[in-house]
């Protein structure tokens, strides 16, 4: 009995439909993890931001428990973080409940971008003497 050696291997037919395959399958993935890294990008923004927000609040209550002061009205300015400046808006009003008051803090990486922030912090504090502006 004779045995015939036959190589084994894929056709031409079956490599052809493999490269299709992955050429249909490759770009969508591609897009997939391209948007995946935009939106890391997007959440260490966020992240970073609210770690300046949470910063100013503690910032101004300290403040308070140092002076009993707090001011009504709006202030801006910025700082920096992690290497980048960050824009900040605050704004302070007294509330229907004497001595009450609520804090905005709104963060952006622009100053242009102060109509949509990246984040906003709302709080509250007391105070016994208020300054204005």
């Amino acid at each position: 009995m004779k045995r015939t050696s036959r190589a084994r291997g894929f056709t031409l037919v079956e490599v052809m439909v493999a490269i299709l395959i992955a050429g249909l399958a490759l770009p969508p993935l591609l897009m997939a993890f391209a948007s995946q890294s935009d939106g890391i990008a997007y959440l260490r923004q966020k992240s970073i931001a609210n770690w300046v927000a949470s910063n100013k609040m503690e910032e101004m209550r300290l403040v308070r428990t140092r002076t009993q002061r707090l001011f009504t009205g709006r202030r801006s300015g910025s700082t920096e973080m992690a290497g980048e400046e960050w824009f900040w808006w605050i704004t302070s009003e007294q509330t229907t409940v004497d001595t009450f008051y609520r804090i905005e803090i709104s963060i952006a990486d622009s100053e242009e971008a102060e109509e949509e922030p990246l984040v906003t912090l709302v709080g509250f504090m007391t105070a016994q003497r208020v300054d204005e502006g």
